[in-house]
């Protein structure tokens, strides 16, 4: 039996992935569809994505999108979701501070270079005026690692998605300060060079599966509480996140998306090199819009 590895956070943007690798699909062609979770998130699973120890990954867009630029040799066959990602800005609840005026020399607690929490750290200084070359930065690795950072009282930001950090925030732990979300599309379908030469059918197909159960789940009455028990976040906030959130539910890539990421990033001055949206992708099983 051959496996094929997908790697994802445990969060509630996956549900739609881990039901379908549930029905196991290709057994019949001798096919294990195989789930990881990674709770370090896109820098480790661009890493993984490398070494080969994954196959497929949800990725954040920003963080493959730098990662294929410094050599990532793994494409895009898509988006998972394609509306923007609302990061929450964290301290500790110990912390005396309550305003974003009061952090500007703190240092950002990140989960990994090139992750997420790295590169968003980057567009809030911009945002809020910040110079970029003194940021700070201490590796974590994953939410637990922020939770243990923050029985601290010393001042210290946290960017993660808000309604995973949400319980956190109501039961006392971390202090919501803020938000930035991503001026882009936030997770793309990444797979590697050897899976997508070897399985390009099925990859399609698997895909295909999951932009056609998320269109349904969307439309059942009863799939907030579903994400609500799984992830054990409030129903309430499940709702509130769901009218903020769109996963793809089809074959389409608009170019735009991508060279507006592209855009931003060299902006930032977080990537060097040019290179065109079809650097990024494989053009033969995605539909430019």
């Amino acid at each position: 039996m051959q496996k094929i590895r997908i790697t994802g956070v445990p969060e509630h943007f996956n549900y739609p992935w881990l039901q379908v690798i549930e029905q196991q699909p290709f057994l019949d062609e001798g096919i294990e569809l195989v789930w990881q979770e990674e709770s370090r998130g896109s820098g480790a699973m661009n890493r993984a994505l490398r070494d080969g120890s994954t196959d497929i990954a949800l990725v954040l867009t920003e963080s493959f999108i730098k990662d294929r630029i410094e050599g990532n040799p793994s494409r895009i066959i898509g988006f998972h979701i394609a509306s923007p990602l609302i990061w929450g800005i964290h301290i500790s609840a110990r912390s005396p501070q309550s305003s974003l005026t009061e952090l500007e020399d703190i240092p950002f607690l990140i989960s990994r270079y090139g992750s997420g929490s790295h590169l968003m750290a980057f567009l809030l200084a911009q945002r809020e005026g910040w110079a970029s070359d003194k940021l700070k930065f201490e590796v974590i690795d994953n939410l637990d690692g922020a939770k243990k950072a923050f029985e601290n009282p010393e001042p210290k930001m946290f960017l993660w998605e808000k309604y995973t950090t949400k319980p956190l925030v109501d039961a006392g732990q971390f202090k919501r300060v803020g938000e930035i979300p991503t001026p882009w599309p936030c997770f793309v379908i990444v797979v590697t060079e050897q899976i997508l030469e070897t399985h390009t059918e099925v990859l399609v197909r698997l895909r295909d599966m999951v932009y056609a159960f998320a269109a349904k789940m969307t439309q059942d009455k009863d799939f907030p509480a579903t994400i609500s028990k799984t992830y054990g976040i409030k129903e309430e906030d499940i709702k509130a996140w769901l009218k903020q959130t769109r996963w793809e539910t089809k074959n389409i890539i608009e170019a735009e998306n991508l060279v507006n990421t592209i855009k931003i990033l060299r902006g930032l001055n977080l990537i060097k090199a040019e290179v065109t949206f079809l650097d990024l992708i494989d053009d033969r099983i995605i539909e430019i819009k």
